[in-house]
Parts: C-alpha cells; sequence; structure tokens
C-alpha cells in the first residue's frame, strides 16, 4: 500500500473517530440534561467523548488549514478563492457559536448562583425548623396524652385494665399499648395488629429514663419514610411530670423535644432498683405505647429533611460543579465549533472544486490543450458553467483540428511553392517599402552574385555596401519604391567585375500584405538572351556583308593586276615606281578585305563539326609548343590535370579556340617584360565535385575545363561585359571577332565560356566542354530550358 493510501486512510480513521465522538458525547449530554445525579454520574464519559473528538477534529482541521496555506503560498489556481470562502464560512460559523457560548456560561453562572441565595437558604431552615416544631408539637401531646392513661391505670387491673387499653388505642393513633411490671415484663398489652407475638422488654434507654422519675418521649423513623413516636410513663406512685420543669417528659435517643434524658450506667443503690449490664428493674411498672405519626405530616418532614440535606451538599460542592459545567459546556462547544469549521473548510473546497478546475481547463487551454474535459460536478448553475465550458473546448478543438489541416495543407503548398520557386532560373525576392528582406530564392542570389538566404529579415542596404551589382540593384528598387512605383515591368543594367548584366525586373505589391507594405520583385538575367540576339543579328549582318562585299574584291584585284602588267612596260622609271605603289596597295587592300570577309564567313557560318575523341592535353601541348617556337618572348606556361579522360569534339575547332585565347593573351603582353600565357585543364567530375562553377549548370556531370590567363593589363572595366560581341575590341590593330568567334565554337560543342580580369592583374578566360555527346546533349538540355524561362519572364 502506498503512502497516499495510507494518509487517506488515516484520515477516514480520524474522521470516524471524531464524528463517533462527538455523536456519544452529545447524545449523552442529551440524555443526562434532565438529571443531575445521571449527569454526575455520566459527566467523564461526555468529557472523555469530547475530548477524543476535540482532538480528532483539531488534527483533521489542523490538516484542512495546512493545505490551505500551502496551496496559497503555491499560488494553485482557486487557492485564494478557498481561503476567501473559508473565511466567510467560518465567520457566520464562529461568530454565533462564540455569543451563544458566552450567553451560556453566565446563565450557567447566574443560575448556579441563584440556586444559593440566602432567601433559599433562610426558607429552607425555617421550614425544617417548621417541621421540628409540629413534631415536637405532636411528641408532646403524645407524653401528655400517656401521662394521662399512666395515672388513669393506677387504680386499674385485669379486665378492666386490658379494656381500658383497648380503648385508649381505638380512640388514638396509637399502635401498640405495652403495660410492663417492675421486671419488665408485659402486663397487659393492646395491639391493632391482632397477630403480633407478645412484645419483648422494652430499650435499655426507656427504663433508663424512666428511672430518673420522668416520662420518656422519643421519635423513630422508619424504613419506609414514616415516624413512630414511642411514649412511656410510670403508673405507680411517683413523683408528679407535670409538677416540676425539671422532672417533664424528656425526649428519648432518638429525637430531643424537651427536657434532658437522664441515664444510669454500671449500678445505683437508691429507691430499691439497680441497673446492671442488662435492662434493670423498673420502680414501679409504666405503660409504654407506640403512635403512628400522620402520614401528611411525616412525609412534609421528611421531604423537608430531604431538601435541606441536598441543598447543604450542593452548597459544598458550589464551586466543582460551575467549574464542571463550564468544563463540559467549553468541549462540548469547541468540538461543535471545530466541526462547523472543518464543515465549512470541506464544504468551500468543495464549493470552489469546480471553479479550481475551470482555472486549470482554463490554462491548459491558453497551452494550446484544447482536449481538457472537466467532470460535471451537478446539475446546478456551477454545471452549467462547466458543460458550456467542455462545449467551448469541443469547439475549440475541432477549430483548432481544422486550423492544423489548414496549416499543414499552407505549409505543403508553401513548401511546394519554396521548390518551385528554388528550381526557378527567375530570381525572386520580397521585400517592404524600408528594403527589409522577407525573402529570397537560389536563382536570386545567384543573379545578383550575393548570399540572400543569410539576411534575411534584415535590410538590404548594409547587406549590398560589399557587393556593386547587389548595390546598383537594391539602389534603384530604393528609389522606385520611396516615389511610389509598386508596379513596373523594364530592363536593368547591372554594373560588375566580370561585366555588365541586363535583368528583365518586375514589381506588383501582394494582395494580401498590402498594410505592411510588401512587394514581390521577379527578375531574370537576360544578358545571355541579349547577347544571342546580338549574336544571330551580326551572323546575318556578316553573311550579307561577306556576299555584297566579296563579289567585287575579286574584279578589282585582276584589274589592278592587269593594269600593272600591261601598263608597267610602256611606262618610265618614276611612272612605275608609282604604278608599283598603286597595284600594290590596290592588291594589298582587297586581300585585306578578303580577310575581313573570310572572318565575317567564318562567325556567320552554320555548324558544320567533325567530331572525334582526343586528348585534349595534348592538343593544349601541341598548341602552346607552336607559340612557344614562334614568340620566344613570352613564357607559355602549361598547367594539365592528369585526371583529364579523352573528349569527343571538333579537334580543328578546339585548336582554333585555344590559337585565338593564346593569341589575344600574347598581343596583350606585347611590350611587357616578363610576360607569361598560363594554360590549364581541370576536369569536374561531377556536379560541385570541385566546387561550384560560376554560370555553369548543376545538372552536367561531366565537364572539363580550359582556362587561358596571362599577367597583362586585363580588359577595359568598359567593355568587360560586352567581350564576346562582335567588333568589340581594345586592340588597336583587332577586328573585334576572335572572342566572338571562340564563343560561337564552344556554344556549338554545348559549353559555356567566361572572361573575367584577375585579383592580381591580367586577363582570365574560362571554357567549359562536355566530355561526350551524353553530357553535350543533357547540357543542351538544361540550357534551353533555362532559355525557355527567361523567355517565359
Amino acid at each position: 500500500m502506498d503512502v497516499d493510501a495510507l494518509r487517506r486512510l488515516g484520515v477516514r480513521a480520524l474522521a470516524t473517530v471524531a464524528a463517533v465522538a462527538g455523536a456519544a458525547a452529545l447524545l449523552l449530554l442529551a440524555l443526562s440534561v434532565a438529571n443531575s445525579a445521571t449527569f454526575t454520574r455520566w459527566q467523564p464519559w461526555i468529557l472523555l467523548f469530547s475530548i477524543c473528538g476535540v482532538l480528532a477534529l483539531a488534527v483533521l482541521l489542523a490538516r484542512k488549514l495546512w493545505q490551505l496555506y500551502r496551496d496559497f503560498r503555491n499560488h494553485v489556481p482557486g487557492s485564494r478563492l478557498a481561503m476567501r470562502t473559508v473565511w466567510i464560512f467560518g465567520s457566520l460559523v464562529i461568530a454565533p457559536l462564540v455569543i451563544v457560548y458566552l450567553f451560556s456560561l453566565d446563565f450557567i453562572n447566574r443560575g448556579i448562583d441563584s440556586w444559593f441565595r440566602v432567601e433559599i437558604k433562610q426558607g429552607l431552615n425555617d421550614a425544617v425548623v417548621l417541621s421540628r416544631a409540629a413534631l415536637d408539637l405532636r411528641l408532646r401531646e403524645q407524653a401528655r396524652r400517656t401521662d394521662s392513661l399512666a395515672r388513669a391505670l393506677r387504680t386499674l387491673s385485669g379486665a378492666a385494665l386490658l379494656s381500658r387499653l383497648d380503648e385508649e388505642r381505638r380512640a388514638t393513633e396509637a399502635q401498640d399499648i405495652i403495660v410492663y411490671d417492675v421486671d419488665n415484663r408485659a402486663e397487659a398489652v393492646s395491639s391493632a395488629d391482632p397477630t403480633a407475638q407478645q412484645p419483648g422488654p422494652p430499650a435499655p434507654e426507656v427504663v433508663l429514663q424512666l428511672a430518673t422519675g420522668r416520662s420518656y418521649v422519643s421519635l423513630n423513623p422508619l424504613a419506609d419514610g414514616r415516624y413512630t413516636i414511642t411514649t412511656a410513663a410510670p403508673i405507680g406512685a411517683g413523683p408528679d411530670p407535670g409538677a416540676d420543669s425539671a422532672t417533664g417528659p424528656g425526649v428519648g435517643a432518638n429525637g430531643s423535644a424537651g427536657a434532658g434524658v437522664g441515664v444510669g450506667v454500671g449500678g445505683v443503690v437508691g429507691g430499691g432498683w439497680a441497673v446492671g449490664t442488662g435492662v434493670g428493674r423498673a420502680p414501679t411498672s409504666y405503660v409504654l405505647i407506640n403512635y403512628m405519626v400522620p402520614e401528611e405530616l411525616s412525609g412534609l418532614a421528611e421531604a423537608v429533611q430531604h431538601t435541606a440535606s441536598q441543598y447543604g451538599d450542593l452548597s459544598a460542592v458550589r464551586e466543582p460543579l460551575k467549574i464542571s459545567f463550564r468544563l463540559t459546556l467549553t468541549l462540548v462547544v469547541l468540538l461543535t465549533l471545530l466541526a462547523a469549521i472543518y464543515g465549512a473548510i470541506f464544504s468551500a473546497q468543495r464549493l470552489t472544486r469546480p471553479v479550481q478546475d475551470l482555472i486549470a481547463g482554463t490554462r491548459a487551454v491558453g497551452k494550446g490543450d484544447f482536449g481538457t474535459r472537466l467532470p460535471l460536478p451537478s446539475r446546478d448553475e456551477m454545471g452549467f458553467l462547466v458543460h458550456s465550458f467542455n462545449d467551448m473546448t469541443k469547439r475549440l478543438r475541432r477549430a483548432s483540428e481544422e486550423a492544423a489541416r489548414s496549416r499543414a495543407a499552407v505549409e505543403r503548398e508553401r513548401e511546394r511553392l519554396s521548390i518551385i520557386l528554388s528550381r526557378l532560373s527567375t530570381g525572386v525576392i520580397v521585400t517592404d517599402h524600408e528594403l527589409v528582406l522577407h525573402s529570397a530564392n537560389q536563382s536570386a542570389s545567384s543573379i545578383l552574385a550575393t548570399r540572400l538566404e543569410t539576411g534575411l529579415g534584415q535590410p538590404l542596404r548594409p547587406l549590398a555596401l560589399a557587393h556593386g551589382r547587389l548595390a546598383a540593384f537594391v539602389s534603384e528598387l530604393g528609389r522606385r519604391l520611396s516615389a511610389g512605383l509598386l508596379e513596373w515591368r523594364e530592363q536593368l543594367t547591372l554594373p560588375g567585375e566580370s561585366g555588365q548584366r541586363v535583368l528583365l525586373w518586375a514589381c506588383t505589391p501582394l494582395p494580401d500584405e498590402r498594410e505592411r507594405g510588401l512587394v514581390v520583385i521577379v527578375f531574370d538575367d537576360i544578358t545571355a538572351l541579349l547577347a544571342a540576339q546580338r549574336e544571330a543579328a551580326w551572323g546575318e549582318v556578316a553573311r550579307r556583308l561577306a556576299h555584297e562585299i566579296k563579289n567585287p574584291l575579286t574584279p578589282i584585284q585582276l584589274s589592278a593586276e592587269r593594269l600593272r602588267r600591261k601598263l608597267l612596260p610602256a611606262m618610265n622609271a618614276e611612272d612605275t615606281q608609282l604604278l608599283e605603289r598603286a597595284t600594290h596597295t590596290i592588291v594589298q587592300q582587297v586581300d585585306a578585305m578578303k580577310q575581313m570577309v573570310n572572318a565575317f564567313s567564318e562567325y556567320a557560318r552554320a555548324p558544320d563539326m567533325q567530331l572525334a575523341h582526343f586528348n585534349l592535353n595534348q592538343l593544349v601541348s601541341e598548341v602552346a609548343e607552336l607559340y612557344r617556337l614562334q614568340d620566344q618572348a613570352v613564357d607559355i606556361r602549361l598547367v594539365l590535370d592528369a585526371r583529364l579522360p579523352e573528349i569527343e569534339a571538333d579537334r580543328g575547332r578546339v585548336r582554333q579556340i585555344l590559337a585565338n585565347l593564346i593569341t589575344n593573351g600574347i598581343e596583350a603582353l606585347a611590350g611587357r617584360p616578363q610576360g607569361a600565357v598560363e594554360l590549364s585543364t581541370q576536369w569536374q567530375g561531377a556536379a560541385g565535385e570541385t566546387g561550384s562553377t560560376p554560370g555553369v549548370a548543376m545538372s552536367a556531370r561531366g565537364l572539363v575545363q580550359i582556362c587561358v590567363s596571362d599577367n597583362g593589363p586585363g580588359f577595359r572595366k568598359e567593355i568587360l561585359g560586352r567581350l564576346f560581341d562582335p567588333y568589340v575590341t581594345s586592340k588597336p590593330r583587332g577586328t573585334g571577332l576572335g572572342l566572338a568567334i571562340v564563343k560561337r565554337i564552344v556554344e556549338e560543342h554545348g559549353g559555356r565560356i567566361e572572361a573575367e580580369n584577375r585579383p592580381e592583374g591580367g586577363a582570365r578566360v574560362r571554357v567549359w566542354l562536355p566530355v561526350n555527346a551524353e553530357e553535350r546533349a543533357l547540357l543542351a538540355g538544361v540550357e534551353r530550358r533555362m532559355e525557355l524561362r527567361r523567355e517565359r519572364a
């Protein structure tokens, strides 16, 4: 059995003891209140039961008060209401009990004191004196009657004596009349009881009284509360009882109504009689009469005597009786008070229990537990309140489940939208009028060359300080939002270290976030698209120019040569020299124009590749060796990746790519001491294997990289973004078609090319080529999807 079960068992045992003891004490008190003797006999038990009940209730009450204090100190819900309710109930119970108790104590004190007032005591004493006077009067009357009868019997004897005795007995209240001789023997008897036996000798005190010459009279109580009067008087010649007050009738040992009693002990000589150890001889014969006191007088005397005796006993225990009554009343009131307080606490707890449950349920609901159900305490208003709470939690639970389902659906849609946004090539940014970034996808970070995911919830301006492209984007965005423009669709040109980027961007406010000023900006990098459009336009221009220019060049050259051959023999030396210079100039310029036309044709002609498998490192080494032999002033270095596999491409066109890039590097180093051109290859066996590759689709898994760098002056920043456009060059004698042709060849192979300036100085051009046709098709598909998305944007 656990500790809680033992505690509950102990509480029930104490409650049972308190209930049984209190009921027993109150029952005994109710049964004994009308009888002081019963109360005196049961008072110890009443006190014992009361003390047991008080102790048990005190323990239970102390436990309840400690629980209330502990709950109040620990801020248990409903504890303050329970404490307030207990205080109200306790006040309503304690005040009446205390008032009744104080009045009861005063009533007991005054009542007991009223029992012993002087008037009552004096009245009882007067009643005792009066009853004794009445009995003394009766004694004297019977004594005189006996004396009169004794004088009348002096001359009678025999039958006359018996007759006189019977006549006297019938005329008076006498029960027995006996005449004794000098030897104390019954000489004549008259009795009201015919079955009475022969009487024995009289009592010694009778003989002793008669021996003094006085009559004898005594009052004798009986067992039934009545009294008898015994009188005796001498019959023979002797002193006259009424002659002298000193020799008047006396009262025997049982009572005294007049003169004293003369008693002789031992032997007395004189008058011819003596008293020994037994009954001595009387000096003369005497008569003894037993009278019955009337019942009314006997009852009155007995009642007065008994009442006086009780009054004396009560007077002796007056203060102890008051203390006893006070203690009994105090214990009973204390028992009742403790029971009432315990009942008040119990009732308050039962009354506040639904409120505590409601508070706990409300806190649980506040924490999100909508499954809370409270037990229904009753069918009253509190029960209605609990029922309403349960109904509310049921509805809240349903609403919460519906909201959870809605949130789950929203989260699914958000995840789906997040996946869609993350896979889009279009950049998406959500911001407000204060340019605080709320959302951004990966394409936005890639296009703006900044990790925007790290700046969510922060202003864009501090983030854009170290990024030129993002700074221009944020500046233009802030200018438009400050001007109140919330919707537009335009092109935006952003500067950058790797060249200008042209964005097609659009802005619109979010429909549900107008109060917060949130707008969504959608933008796409259309730099490649514009370059492709320019390349297509330049290709068309090149085809037309090549067609229009190439036709007249041959006739011009032939005409100039014919004039030279025909006119040269007939001319003098001066004219010959002039004609020679003119025709040579015409032929030289025609050759230059043919080279330009051939370059146009090369740029504009359709792809006609001869794919084959070859070792790229070997081709790079061959081309580098040729340029080492042609120009030894420039140091050509090789950094080749030994892991590089064979690639499938047009060997001649790849050679053309290498030749153009090396030629551009050598021309950029013209006149510079310690010039160097570095060629490196690198294999990227899987996407991201060697690190992130800017601008390269991450779906392609087999790429080789060719990097040509130099330590020259680098590209001018104003043309960095247009290097691969036709006729864009920084060289005085360049045509501006070399890098455009290189880009065209790279794109024919399904690759990608980028140019940039090196941080330590110089230029760098990187080319990525797929290793085989499968990778070429995969990369072309990815690029095609990106182009379609840009076109839709």
